[in-house]
């Protein structure tokens, strides 16, 4: 049992049958004394969060991924919600991925969710429904998996964050449970437990009227990469800051390109960081925080501007240089750069002569 949880009534959790049983009991009883606080239940390398009020669900998580699963529920929803754009998702990832390893108590995801109420992306009816299907996802992978660890810790879930909605226990669970082969039993096993524990009647959504003031106007936190990366990317990370010189960031999907200028600052004092994946590139970015950026404009997912854009409002790269190359020399695509925060333009196809004379402008 982890420090600071409270023992409920535990059961030897053997197989998944006796897990979903307990399961079952603990979230009865959790909704019959309209307990306030947070469930959590663990196995050996993941936990599942479980936020509550008077016996209600606020929000649920666990720690697979759970920024790549608000991704992709976000990516479905981007054909309703058109502002939902590739970069939105991503700077999501840059403010908030890092504050649950930051505070225990906190929950990056939630507050991502409040982030884009805040910044009206999201309607707070719409946000009632993505965290409905989140919390429906997030009991689906623990009702497949054994955990053998449930703890209940009575206090204020999701500290000063708004609320969305409150979510009936049963009826998220049975929705999860519909998708198991098991769920006829599954089911008719919740309606037993409810009609011995609790009689009244639950609704399945309250929508709350909390404040949305939170004032996050301004990137709040920066994130660090939960992705793998390869091992030569991995070294080249790490050796960044114990070799003399500049570090040069090189964002390009085209692999002939990063070979060019690899070739142009070959027997400089340049370290050159090789980016091929724009999405990436942010997390690569924020790891080795380089002097300087060379960032190709047109690249599937995130192409420049929008990139540019997001390393902008981080507080870290306001001031860093960041070269926009492209083979596209009209007025109107300088200005656009310029707009998104770029600091200089250089056009394809450029000579090594070129490329030096514009990065040390910017470093001088």
């Amino acid at each position: 049992m982890r420090t600071g949880i409270q023992n409920l009534d535990l059961v030897d959790v053997c197989n998944q049958a006796s897990h979903r049983r307990h399961l079952l009991r603990t979230l009865t009883g959790i909704a019959s004394q309209q307990i306030t606080g947070y469930l959590r239940v663990a196995d050996a390398a993941n936990d599942w969060m479980f936020y509550l009020e008077d016996g209600k669900l606020v929000y649920a998580s666990n720690s697979l991924d759970p920024f790549g699963r608000l991704e992709r529920h976000l990516r479905c929803l981007h054909n309703q919600i058109p502002s939902l754009i590739c970069s939105v998702r991503v700077q999501i990832r840059l403010l908030f991925e890092n504050l649950t390893r930051a505070d225990i108590n906190c929950c990056g995801d939630y507050a991502a969710i409040c982030w884009l109420v805040e910044l009206e992306y999201l309607t707070h009816a719409q946000a009632a429904v993505l965290i409905e299907a989140l919390a429906q996802e997030v009991f689906a992978t623990l009702l497949i998996l054994q955990p053998a660890d449930y703890g209940l810790l009575t206090a204020n879930p999701l500290p000063r964050l708004p609320r969305f909605c409150a979510l009936d226990l049963r009826t998220v669970l049975e929705a999860a449970l519909a998708q198991q082969p098991q769920a006829p039993t599954a089911k008719a096993t919740i309606r037993q437990l409810a009609r011995q524990s609790d009689r009244r009647s639950l609704r399945h959504t309250a929508p709350f009227s909390g404040s949305s003031q939170l004032g996050w106007r301004q990137p709040v936190a920066v994130a660090t990469n939960r992705q793998s990366i390869s091992s030569v990317e991995r070294r080249r990370l790490s050796g960044l800051r114990s070799r003399p010189g500049y570090t040069i960031a090189c964002i390009d999907d085209n692999p002939t390109i990063l070979g060019a200028i690899e070739r142009f600052l070959a027997n400089t004092d340049f370290n050159i960081l090789r980016i091929e994946d724009p999405v990436s590139a942010l997390m690569c970015i924020i790891r080795a925080k380089p002097d300087l950026i060379l960032l190709d404009i047109t690249m599937p997912n995130l192409d420049g501007y929008e990139l540019c854009s997001l390393l902008r409002r981080n507080g870290l790269f306001k001031q860093t240089p960041i070269i926009m190359v492209s083979s596209n020399a009209a007025f109107i695509d300088r200005a656009r750069a310029r707009l998104a925060g770029a600091s200089g333009y250089l056009t394809k196809p450029f000579t090594r002569p070129n490329l030096l004379d514009i990065i040390r402008q910017h470093l001088s």
